[in-house]
């Protein structure tokens, strides 16, 4: 039987929350990864944490978005964690995220396309005269002659996306319901992966509340 694959994010710098949420989000129905944003990243203790867990599937969530040296030089300066997955923007251009992938060694790079809180009303007020839809066709096509090993999309887009992209797709802007939160474009669980969607990241509907009966009821959704 398939096994679903869930990053948790872990949007929070409390170690201790931390290591609550990892605590109680093992289970053998579901592969669960960690994704870590700039929250933790950046925190004081984030980093030593980081380079102290061990087997575990690890999402560093760094957003990269510079010049090419500058990422080039970011990635060798974080080696020493222990990441699987680390992002970088893909607006950061065709040389960037070459010299990113040179850098990433084993770690997958993962290009990030439109941000998940934005929408076609939000993109126009950057600057883009084209849809959501159109930039991240646009993106994914950079990402694949880039030769990335991932790409971060809506689940809206992952359709369109794997039409382009043949690696894997993870998709943030997920909830079991309909409640938007600070983001525009949401789906189901079981939808997303329905859509095509190889991972999931999944932050607030997991680690608020009881951890426990937040992964069961994702189990029981994904059952249905």
């Amino acid at each position: 039987m398939k096994k679903y694959k869930v990053f948790v994010a872990c949007d929070t710098a409390n170690i201790r929350k931390v290591k609550n949420i990892i605590k109680h989000t093992k289970n053998s129905k579901i592969k669960i990864g960690y994704k870590f944003g700039l929250e933790f990243l950046n925190s004081k203790s984030g980093r030593k944490f980081l380079s102290t867990l061990k087997n575990k599937i690890i999402f560093a969530d760094y957003k990269l978005h510079d010049i090419p040296n500058t990422c080039n030089s970011a990635i060798k300066a974080i080696k020493d964690l222990n990441i699987n997955y680390l992002t970088i923007h893909i607006s950061s251009g065709l040389e960037a995220l070459k010299a990113a992938k040179k850098a990433s060694g084993k770690i997958k790079l993962v290009g990030v396309s439109i941000l998940t809180s934005l929408d076609n009303k939000s993109v126009k007020e950057i600057g883009f005269k084209t849809k959501v839809m159109d930039l991240v066709k646009q993106q994914a096509r950079l990402a694949a002659k880039a030769k990335l090993d991932a790409i971060v999309c809506s689940p809206h887009e992952t359709k369109l996306v794997k039409k382009i992209f043949k690696k894997e797709i993870i998709t943030p802007g997920i909830r079991f319901e309909a409640k938007l939160d600070d983001q525009k474009r949401v789906m189901t669980p079981k939808r997303a992966f329905k859509n095509g969607s190889d991972w999931i990241v999944i932050g607030r509907p997991i680690i608020q509340g009881k951890i426990k009966n937040n992964l069961k009821k994702l189990s029981d959704h994904l059952k249905q």
